[in-house]
């Protein structure tokens, strides 16, 4: 049985974020269905450090001119390489990508728990790149095992996806070419 814990009354929500192309839409949507969005930001997966950087200072800028609190939990990449070690050749969309999401998620169901908010959601499935079904499945299950309210959504339905591109132009964002992961950028980042 899955916990979902009604937040329709309750709307102050956490949004874990990757970028500020992907959470463009999501939080804006997510703001039009009458939710209060923070904003999290938790990606020890993006690599290089340049890379997260330029991530996390496009996000601030887009969360400045929205006025949205952005929360950064700049954890060590340890604990994510050691997570999906072993994982290193999966390809794109496998197993790798379900311990990431769901180390992901965990930690912004944490903090979401300790911190009072009434649910938490992910920017994750507005990429045409990414499983939204298993990645609100991760999402569920991590509600219940925390006792809070995963939002579930599809962003990329709708033309979610498409609205991202055009918010992505209108604020001028910088657009990365690959998830963050260094497996994902494969011979590139080598050769970077």
């Amino acid at each position: 049985m899955t916990l979902q814990k009604d937040v329709s009354d309750s709307q102050n929500i956490l949004i874990h974020a990757c970028c500020a192309p992907c959470t463009a839409y999501c939080a804006e949507k997510l703001e039009t269905d009458g939710y209060k969005v923070s904003v999290y930001f938790y990606n020890p997966n993006i690599h290089p450090e340049s890379e997260y950087k330029l991530r996390f200072e496009e996000l601030i800028k887009f969360a400045e001119n929205k006025n949205y609190r952005v929360i950064e939990d700049n954890e060590p990449a340890e604990r994510w390489f050691k997570a999906v070690k072993g994982l290193e050749n999966e390809k794109e969309g496998k197993k790798r990508c379900e311990v990431c999401f769901e180390l992901r998620l965990e930690k912004t169901a944490m903090f979401a728990k300790q911190n009072s908010f009434d649910g938490f959601t992910t920017v994750l499935t507005v990429s045409p790149h990414k499983n939204s079904f298993l990645i609100n499945q991760t999402g569920k299950k991590i509600a219940e095992k925390y006792n809070i309210a995963f939002i579930e959504r599809n962003f990329k339905k709708q033309d979610g996806f498409k609205k991202s591109l055009e918010l992505s132009g209108k604020y001028g964002f910088y657009r990365q070419n690959y998830c963050g992961c260094i497996y994902s950028r494969g011979k590139k980042f080598k050769n970077a």
